[in-house]
């Protein structure tokens, strides 16, 4: 014989403080959780979003990032040359020699970093999804650049107008430009020969990117890649190469996970004091309930199931927070390092479906372990002691 699920209910009432304070407790960690998970799943979806399979990126063999890359202007010639390659409606050639450099400048809370600045020319738009949606595009042969949106959040001097200055180098903004949350949303671009100039790096690249028409072709062309010694270089799909790049989200999802777990035990005994106390303050209600015939594994569940409740309220409490929270106070991009490119990867925290269920996990955890052993002392009690003690 089950107990009625209405005597859990009105027990969660009758008893406001200690059951708010646990639902509140529970709250803080699943937030907790929810905004240093989303941290991870932010620069996984950077990383990720608008990156094309038939996309190639050419780069020195060991280079494990365009930064690290050179590619000398007869080698290029060299991959334009090779069979695979994709054209545009024009009939002109999809592949994009692209030289990199990095410049520290202040974000708007005054502190430096590293940012990305690629020189690029036209065909560079042709295999990418960016698009200009203030101002223009520079010109060629200018000391001109474009600046993603997040960039301009994110750094001082970014607007239309401004100059950025880093040491001898520097570009006039004339545009903003929206990658659609892809890797270069934490990109300056400008012209492929006015970096060189700048970063004094004539005629020479630092990776060159091509489309392909299918991944058959995708395939032998990144054969032909490595198999021609005249080039010695190393190539890869687009995917791959960002997937490579995942290396700097896996400390925050070890972080998150640590402190998650962390959070999660203390929330637990927190859960499970609570639980003890109520046991204690209702000696009285389980030994009528055991003498009316109701056995120690109903009384067993019906504890746990309020502790479950209790956990499952504040685990929807909790996300309730992170939502305010991301789409409030940290609605504005982030960044973090790259460790490969030595760059900030900007971001913006990110609570997916996926993540907001874990959060309902982790409380669906804490209430079965914060509950389940109070609940074994409630149920062992036995009747004549349960109302002696009562």
């Amino acid at each position: 014989m089950a107990i009625p699920l209405k005597y859990n209910l009105r027990n969660l009432f009758v008893r406001k403080v200690s059951t708010g304070m646990t639902i509140l407790g529970v709250a803080l960690v699943v937030m907790v959780f929810l905004l240093v998970m989303s941290l991870a799943v932010g620069v996984k979806k950077t990383l990720r979003t608008n990156v094309s399979p038939l996309n190639v990126v050419v780069m020195r063999v060991g280079a494990q990032a365009d930064v690290q890359s050179v590619v000398e202007d007869e080698r290029y010639e060299v991959i334009r040359g090779l069979p695979g390659i994709a054209r545009d409606s024009q009939g002109q050639l999809l592949a994009s020699p692209e030289v990199v450099t990095l410049i520290s400048i202040a974000r708007k809370d005054g502190k430096k970093t590293n940012v990305m600045v690629r020189g690029v020319e036209p065909a560079a738009f042709g295999l990418r999804s960016v698009s200009i949606v203030e101002g223009r595009n520079f010109r060629d042969g200018t000391s001109e650049a474009i600046v993603s949106r997040r960039t301009r959040e994110r750094f001082a001097n970014m607007s239309v107008g401004d100059t950025i200055k880093a040491g001898s180098q520097q570009w006039n903004v004339v545009g903003i430009f929206d990658a659609q949350g892809s890797p270069q949303d934490s990109e300056i671009w400008a012209d492929l020969h006015d970096v060189q100039a700048q970063a004094r790096r004539n005629s020479i690249y630092s990776v060159i990117r091509v489309r392909t028409p299918d991944t058959a072709a995708r395939d032998r062309f990144i054969a032909a890649v490595k198999g021609d010694q005249q080039v010695k270089l190393d190539a890869k799909p687009e995917d791959v190469y960002y997937e490579e790049q995942m290396g700097t989200a896996k400390p925050l999802q070890y972080l998150a996970t640590f402190v998650g777990l962390i959070m999660a035990v203390g929330a637990s005994f927190g859960a499970m004091n609570t639980m003890y106390a109520q046991v204690s303050a209702r000696i009285r209600e389980v030994a009528t309930l055991r003498a009316l015939g109701f056995p120690r594994r109903s009384v067993l569940f019906s504890f746990v199931l309020e502790s479950i409740c209790i956990s499952l309220i504040g685990g929807a409490v909790g996300i309730l927070f992170a939502l305010g929270v991301v789409h409030t106070l940290l609605s504005a991009p982030t960044g973090t390092n790259n460790f490969n490119t030595f760059a900030e990867i900007l971001f913006n925290f990110q609570l997916t479906p996926p993540l907001l269920f874990a959060g309902l996990v982790l409380s669906l955890g804490i209430g079965i372990f914060g509950g389940f052993f109070p609940a074994f002392r409630a149920a062992r009690l036995k009747i004549v002691n349960a109302l002696r003690e009562a």
